[in-house]
């Protein structure tokens, strides 16, 4: 957090979570090994794991696309970003990426969940050089969400806008307006990072899901490869190679894997459930029909 900001007060926060209900970020925090989720939750992501077996890949797939367009944006001298949808805590959050690269850079989280407000609080810290902000708000306010992160942010200069894996909880009718109006903010040079769930990748796997998903209290809107690419055409931007890929082909490189899978011992692990196996798992042998997530980055010109 950034020390000119009051922090929100976190025993008013866990007083707002529901943990009778399973939510997409404690379900993704799940499959991605982490510690902060609740019964509900486990019983979604499990749930996903009967449909598909190996549907632990398209969210670690998923992650390490942020990796490596993030990388990529500091790399090309970005030094600002505005992740919405940060969802919690885990390795290798954004700014721990941009600020590997560039220790000066500047970061804002947007969340609508208490859980990740109260881990952000903790977790989500800057290097000395850099600095780190949190928002509270739903990507539904755009304008709130801009006007929050102008505390932190200089929108005359380029800012990469990270929008992974929330577009699909937000109808058309609202998901297109809303990546008009935060692009519209953005300087010449900025980038768009984003992924979303495909219905023409692997659809009978991925309906099963969102089907199972849907019945615990969240829908997820699947789009086609043309619907994503609809946010860069929209708005005029340009599409940086190889486009609109599934994530695994986007600029593929060997990937990071969770730090349990590096050398497991195969006693403990045969004992843990199905679930908790996948984060003994690595990932880099994978196959098209494992993964069901579009990814694209676009500029601003």
């Amino acid at each position: 957090m950034s020390a000119d900001v009051p922090a929100p007060d976190a025993a008013g926060l866990r007083e707002r979570i529901d943990t009778t209900k399973a939510h997409p970020a404690r379900v993704y925090d799940v499959f991605l090994g982490g510690k902060d989720n609740y019964p509900a939750d486990r019983e979604a992501a499990a749930a996903a794991l009967a449909a598909n077996p190996r549907a632990y890949l398209t969210v670690r797939h998923n992650r390490d696309f942020m990796r490596r367009a993030v990388t990529l944006a500091a790399k090309e001298g970005v030094r600002q970003f505005l992740d919405i949808g940060t969802g919690l805590p885990t390795q290798r959050n954004v700014h721990q990426i941009a600020q590997s690269v560039a220790p000066d850079a500047r970061v804002v989280y947007v969340d609508n969940d208490p859980v990740v407000l109260v881990h952000a609080q903790a977790l989500l810290t800057s290097g000395p050089e850099g600095r780190t902000d949190y928002v509270e708000a739903d990507l539904r306010e755009p304008v709130r969400i801009l006007d929050a992160a102008r505390r932190t942010l200089d929108f005359g200069r380029p800012v990469a806008l990270v929008l992974a894996a929330v577009l699909h909880f937000i109808e058309d009718e609202v998901a297109y307006p809303v990546v008009t109006r935060l692009v519209d903010a953005l300087a010449p040079g900025s980038l768009l990072v984003l992924s979303n769930v495909g219905s023409d990748l692997n659809p009978e796997q991925v309906g099963t899901i969102t089907k199972a998903f849907k019945e615990r209290g969240f829908a997820m809107v699947r789009r086609s490869h043309a619907q994503v690419a609809r946010f860069v055409t929209d708005n005029g931007l340009e599409l940086l190679e190889p486009g609109v890929v599934p994530v695994h082909r986007w600029r593929p490189e060997p990937v990071v894997d969770l730090a349990e899978s590096a050398d497991p011992d195969p006693e403990f692990v045969a004992g843990l459930d199905e679930l908790d196996r996948t984060r003994y798992r690595g990932i880099n042998a994978v196959t098209d029909a494992d993964v069901s997530v579009y990814g694209v980055v676009a500029r601003k010109v």
